[in-house]
């Protein structure tokens, strides 16, 4: 699957219908009086999350979405009908922005969320609203009021409650793929993983939180090299990191220092977040390694041996995670 989580396209509200113009003509009305309707309102631009979605593909080959405009009045005072609003369903995690602006318009953050963007024009008034006791036959109507134009730029941040970083092939899609059902791409070399993978770690008793693997970051990634700067955007919400960090590479606290060196030129609000620091692949090195692990300090915590092949503080740190999202153990 293609993951697209950027796009930019132009919307529109519908515009008011036209007030209509029109004079009674009955039998029994020597002089009928205006009876010409207002118009019907435009349709509204609705944006609306749904959980189904997963990327901002769609986007990428439609670029144009439009409300329906209000119908005009008719006689006999009769309003138009009002426009259709335009309901767009976008990938929860989605934010809005205007092109123009960069102002927020919409953070898709819960299921089911509907936020209007553009609203519909109101209908114009018919010659009947225009009646006064000195114009007892206006042949005056307004206009509908204009549609609302403007381009938007549509930027998914993915939810989750956990975001994994760390070099390529450090073994964050290991990890995520044996302590969640999820199943991404896993080869022993650089950039194995190209889009975000999403997991769910169900623990017992009904206790679960989701985590984000995001592609591997290297050094200058705020800058635009290499991937990660293209995905660093889904690990903004998340309320806790973990740092993997290989057990094999020869200086593991420079790894350490480069990496929240980039998360803070990206944001510094990424340093804010909780953390958990893990060496990984530990079933790779010898038992003096893990000795001097033990006199290490990673933002002022000792580091926590993981391996997904041996399962070694797997289920320790699926808990360790937990206990951190409930505020239980303060890092």
């Amino acid at each position: 699957m293609n993951f697209i989580d950027t796009a930019t396209v132009e919307i529109s509200s519908g515009k008011g219908g036209r007030g209509h113009i029109s004079f009674r003509h009955e039998k029994s009305v020597a002089n009928g009086g205006p009876d010409g309707g207002n118009g019907g309102k435009g349709g509204n631009v609705i944006v609306v999350g749904d959980p189904q979605l997963a990327t901002l593909m769609d986007f990428r080959y439609r670029r144009n979405y439009h409300a329906e405009d209000g119908n005009p009045g008719e006689k006999y005072k009769c309003t138009g009908r009002s426009g259709n609003d335009l309901v767009i369903k976008l990938p929860l995690g989605t934010v809005v922005h205007d092109a123009v602006s960069g102002k927020i318009l919409a953070d898709l953050d819960t299921s089911g969320k509907e936020i209007i963007i553009a609203r519909g024009g109101r209908g114009g008034r018919g010659n009947a609203e225009f009646m006064t006791p000195t114009n007892q036959a206006p042949r005056n109507a307004e206009p509908g009021e204009p549609a609302e134009e403007l381009s938007i730029v549509l930027e998914l941040k993915i939810l989750a409650d956990v975001g994994i970083v760390g070099f390529p092939n450090a073994g964050k899609s290991t990890l995520i793929s044996v302590i969640s059902a999820a199943k991404p791409k896993i080869a022993d070399y650089p950039f194995t993983t190209l889009i975000p993978n999403l997991g769910m770690v169900r623990l017992a008793d009904g206790k679960s939180y989701t985590v984000a693997d995001i592609p591997g970051l290297i050094e200058g990634a705020h800058e635009g090299r290499g991937l990660g700067i293209q995905f660093l955007r889904h690990i903004e919400r998340t309320r806790v990191l973990v740092f993997m960090l290989d057990a094999a590479n020869e200086d593991i606290k420079k790894d350490y220092k480069v990496l929240c060196n980039e998360l803070k030129k990206y944001s510094p609000e990424m340093l804010k977040k909780p953390q958990i620091v893990c060496i990984s692949k530990t079933d790779t090195v010898l038992e003096e390694d893990r000795k001097n692990w033990k006199r290490m300090k990673f933002g002022g915590q000792s580091p926590f041996p993981i391996s997904a092949a041996t399962g070694d503080n797997i289920d320790e740190l699926k808990w360790k995670i937990w206990e951190i999202l409930k505020g239980e153990n303060k890092i």
